[in-house]
Parts: structure tokens; sequence; C-alpha cells
């Protein structure tokens, strides 16, 4: 007997929409499956056989996040297609922080009603964020939850498991005085500081398809950019230079996460014009009256990562990272201090 019922979709849930929903997004998470994913979509849990040839102490490494109020950008856009990247993105790119490789993601998406053709198009994002970033996945949950969430409206938050030896954890034990700070170019905004973003910008279906000169887009095509994912070309920098530490510039900005990365009794000096050049941040700064130091504690201003490495291995790494596909830039070097982070 197929299972249906009734009385549950007159209470707002209808579960055949679910199983629609499951059959339309196989084929994206096909394009997930890794050589360690041994169970498809349906079953209780997600099985991954991680690969632990050549490790003599494997560490797992878990990151858990979501996409915040840039998902109010997909709503007012109708487009959902890129948002999952994001919602990968904050995960991944928090577990390679600690020198590991994603292996499997999972997902949660709750729902205020199942609209399976929409549904298909969130998790193909989530999907090519996993392709992205090399890992399977292996699972989720779509909740629906009528009465809850608007009709047209979700939530999207993620979980990701990654891998590495003991022995090449990285946790910023190496640094030293004189170490050089690189820079990764971030795509934009990513996914953070989007409440102050939405505040300044008063997003509404109004406004957010308005050309904007200075971006060369519209103000939402240039909000709603994915986070750029940089795993396979930091993955890819581990295993030929010493990567002494790693920050993700995520909520909090350069304030809150280079600190993070920093040994006790050092300190991350920033040159502010080392930094790329966005004109988002600059368009938010004057348009919301933003102070400098606020959006230095809000937003990635540029610089989505940032790596330690000793100065004779500089050079080779930022070429590494470049012929990887990333804009690097040398951003400031490791000094003595208690401040964590100093910008000038």
């Amino acid at each position: 007997m197929k299972s249906f019922s009734e009385s549950y979709k007159a209470a707002g849930g209808d579960v055949t929409a679910g199983y629609r929903a499951v059959e339309l997004m196989k084929s994206h998470v096909a394009r997930t499956t890794t050589p360690g994913v041994l169970s498809g979509l349906g079953g209780f849990g997600g099985l991954f056989r991680p690969d632990l040839s050549g490790m003599q102490e494997p560490v797992l490494v878990s990151g858990t996040d979501g996409v915040g109020t840039k998902l109010r950008l997909a709503f007012l856009m109708d487009q959902h297609d890129t948002i999952g990247i994001d919602c990968v993105a904050m995960c991944v790119n928090d577990v390679i922080c600690g020198g590991a490789q994603p292996l499997f993601f999972l997902d949660y998406l709750a729902v205020g009603k199942n609209h399976p053709e929409k549904i298909e198009k969130i998790v193909a994002g989530v999907a090519e964020g996993c392709v992205q970033s090399g890992c399977a996945l292996v699972g989720g949950e779509t909740a629906e939850m009528p009465g809850f969430y608007p009709e047209d409206e979700y939530d999207l938050a993620g979980f990701c498991v990654g891998m590495v030896d003991r022995s090449k954890i990285i946790d910023g034990s190496q640094m030293q005085p004189g170490d050089v700070i690189l820079g990764l170019a971030s795509s934009g905004v990513h996914s953070n500081g989007f409440s102050l973003v939405r505040k300044v910008f008063r997003l509404d279906s109004g406004n957010i398809g308005r050309h904007v000169d200075e971006l060369g887009k519209t103000l939402g095509e240039e909000l709603l950019t994915p986070t750029r994912i940089y795993v396979k070309s930091v993955l890819n920098l581990m295993k030929q230079c010493n990567v002494k530490a790693v920050s993700h510039i995520t909520g909090g900005g350069f304030y809150e996460n280079v600190p993070r990365m920093m040994k006790e009794g050092l300190t991350a000096k920033l040159e502010k014009a080392a930094l790329p050049s966005l004109p988002i941040f600059h368009l938010l700064q004057s348009v919301g009256n933003i102070p400098e130091h606020d959006m230095y504690n809000t937003f990635n201003m540029g610089i989505g990562m940032c790596l330690v490495v000793s100065p004779d291995e500089a050079d080779k790494a930022a070429a590494l990272l470049r012929e990887s596909g990333e804009r690097v830039s040398v951003i400031g070097r490791v000094e003595q201090g208690t401040e964590g982070v100093v910008l000038c």
C-alpha cells in the first residue's frame, strides 16, 4: 500500500510532495558520490567508509552552520539554486581551517510548504557546493512545517565531517614572528552581515532588481553571489607547503576571526591597503554611513580566508594558490603582541 494521508494533507503536510522532492533531488545527490559512500538516499543514516590509508592517527573534524538572513534575498528574487552553495561553504571552509579534508555533508531544510521543484533547486545548490569541496552529500532532512514558516519561505543549515592525521592538524602552534599572512579574495559579501546589509539597502522586491552602476549588475545579483569555497586550493597548498594557521573570515570580520588562529603572545598585523577593493563594501559603507571599525568587525572586506606561512615559502605558496584559481595577496605579518589582530 502506498504511503498517503488525507488527514495529514488537510493539516498542511503533503507526504507525496516529499516523495516527489526526493526523486527530483536524486540526480543532484549522485553528482557528489565519492568512493567512501556506502548508502543512498532513504536510509535512516548515511553510511560512509573513510580511506585511512597513510594515516597514523585519524582525527575527525566537524562543522555546522547555516545561511542566515541571506535567505531573504533568495526569497525576494525567487532564486534558490545557489543558496545551497553558501550553506556548504560556511561549513567546509571552517573544517579546512584545522587542516582537514571534508568527507561528507548533511543538510537540514525546513519549509512552510513542500514545493518539490523549489526543493530540487535548493538541493542542487547544496550538491554543487559538495562537488566544489570534494565531499559527499550522504543524507539530510526536509521538514515541512505548515503554520510555522510562511508557505514560500524556508531555513537551511548543514553539517560537515572532515578528517586529518593528528600530526598534520593546523592549530597555529608553529607560528613565529615574521611569518607572512596571505589573503584569499572573497567573491563578495559571502554569507555574513546580511542583517546589516538589509538594513542599509532597505531591501525589498522594489529595489532588489535595481541596476547599480558601481557594481555593474543589480543589487540582488551582487548580494546573492555564492560564498567562495576554498577547500581544493587550500588542501593542495597544504600538501606542498607548511601552512601554520588558517582563518575563515566569517561573522565578526577580522577582529573576531583572525585572533582565533593566532598563537598566544602573537598578533597579526594586517595592512588595509593590501586588501582587494570590492565596490560592494564601498557602497555599503557610504550608503549606511558605517564606521570603518564596524565594517572590519562585520564583513570580510574582500578577503575570505587568511593563511600563515613562513617567509621563505610565501612566494611558492602564493604561486600555488594562483595556479588553483585563487586571487591572493600578502596582507600582513605575524608580530609579537597580545592584541590578536591590528589593522593599519
